[in-house]
Order: C-alpha cells, then structure tokens, then sequence
C-alpha cells in the first residue's frame, strides 16, 4: 500500500516537471496551438514596427572611410586614415586600431576637419554631416560610415553564452537569440530580463517573447550593450538533477520499501 502512494507521488512529481508546448512556443498568437488551416499564399495579420534608428553613444567606436576623384597625392583624407590599412592591421585587430571611439564630449577627430560632433546622431546623420563637410575639399566624394563595435550579450539559457558583435546597427531579440544558438528547452520565454545603459542610467526591463504582438514592443531592437539573461524554468533543477538519476532512486527506493516490509510483517 505504501509501494502505491510512493509511486502515485512521483507520477505527481514528474507531471509537474513536463514542459508543455504554450511555454516553448515563439511569438504565440491564440490558437496557434490548435491544429488550424491558414488560407495559403496571403497575410494572416500585419504589424506595425516600432520605429527604431541607433542613436551613436560615448564610448561607441565608427569607421569613418572616405573615396573621391581626388588624386592620392592631394588626398589628405585617405592619407591619414587608418581604414586604408586596415588590412595590414590583421584579421584579429581590434575595432579601435581602424576605428574611432566616441570621446567624453560625443566628437570623433577627423583629418583636416577636427573634431566633430556625433553622440545622438544616427549613422545615416552623421555619414551625411561628414559629406557636407567633405564637399568642400574632395572631388566627387563618398563618405562611408559604420558601428564598429554593435554588440549585446547573453547569458542564461542560451546555447552559447556571451557577447555578440553585429554587422549591421538593427538586429532584433530574436535574431541576438538565433546568433546565439537558441535557447534550452527550460528557458523561461515568458521573463527574460533585459538590461539597458540609458545616458547615465541603466534600465532593467522584462520582455515576454511567447505572445506575438511582442513583435510591436519598444524592445523588440536591441540597443548597443544590451545585456539579455534568460531565466530557467522552475522545472529545471528537477529536469536538470533528480530527472537524470529518477530510475536510480526509483529502485533504491523500492528495494528500500521490499526490505522494509519484509521484516515487518
């Protein structure tokens, strides 16, 4: 009898370790777990995207390029750029030997033009302010500039944990977590703490990336230094420790209850 209501505790147990499918599912919209047909070839629902352009920050670091017409000799701006040689630099170098960090007062230094203001201007303002300027002593110039070091990490239930540096200033949550491998069958989509340098300030903030309309959120991009950390599940320690040894303590435990009720017949 005692045998029965052993087992019937640990068939409770592992019912309450199950992970079901409404805790594993992206971008869930109601119904999406029932089995349903959707008209093929058409847009079952719009979104419209919060608008999002980077703001460039202190400390950030850009790449700064500039081509013209202007022949080698007269062109001062390639002369001392560090982007020419960029190559001679090597694969590993670091994005401060062929960029230029965002000093305290928001300005890069430049050739010929000093210092100029950046902070709080997108990477298309600040790529057209450096053209004007340009104009003004190249031939037909091209200015090209680029966030050298966009990046965000992330920790927790994620397949690879760490920073991740991306090549363009426009990546979503969703696109950091696929870079990063994914994330475990017990994370919790449902909390995941986001972490965000605001001036001065850092800003904690919890995005639910379960629900579908998460697409419409002010945190659906990522900033520059976002820190994400996935939370696991509270099914976890069970999955995790006693899940691995259950068949272990299943038999101890029964040979344990065989024995006890032997000598106590």
């Amino acid at each position: 009898m005692r045998l029965r209501h052993f087992l019937y505790l640990v068939f409770l147990t592992a019912l309450s370790s199950c992970v079901t499918n409404n805790k594993y599912l992206y971008l869930q919209h109601r119904g999406d777990l029932k089995k349903k047909i959707h008209p093929p070839d058409s847009a079952v629902r719009g979104y419209d995207l919060v608008d999002f352009d980077y703001k460039v920050q202190v400390n950030d670091i850009i790449s700064v390029r500039f081509q013209s017409l202007t022949a080698k000799e007269f062109d001062f701006f390639a002369q001392s750029n560090p982007q020419t040689n960029a190559q001679n630099v090597g694969q590993g170098a670091s994005a401060l030997l062929v960029g230029e960090l965002v000093d305290e007062h928001g300005q890069i230094p430049l050739p010929v033009l000093g210092k100029v203001k950046v902070a709080g201007l997108s990477i298309f303002q600040i790529q057209d302010t450096i053209q004007k300027m340009a104009d003004a002593y190249l031939e037909s110039p091209i200015v090209k500039v680029r966030l050298l070091n966009y990046r965000a990490t992330m920790l927790g239930e994620v397949a690879k944990e760490g920073s991740i540096t991306f090549v363009n200033n426009r990546v979503s949550l969703l696109e950091a977590i696929g870079l990063a491998g994914g994330l475990s069958d017990l994370a919790d989509r449902s909390n995941i703490k986001l972490i965000r340098q605001v001036g001065s300030k850092v800003e904690v903030h919890y995005v639910n990336i379960l629900k579908e309309d998460f697409i419409t959120s002010p945190y659906y991009y990522l900033h520059q230094n976002d820190v994400v950390v996935v939370p696991p599940l509270r099914q976890r320690p069970f999955r995790m420790y006693f899940g691995q040894n259950f068949s272990l303590i299943i038999s101890s435990v029964s040979f344990l209850l065989v024995i006890y009720s032997i000598y106590h017949k």
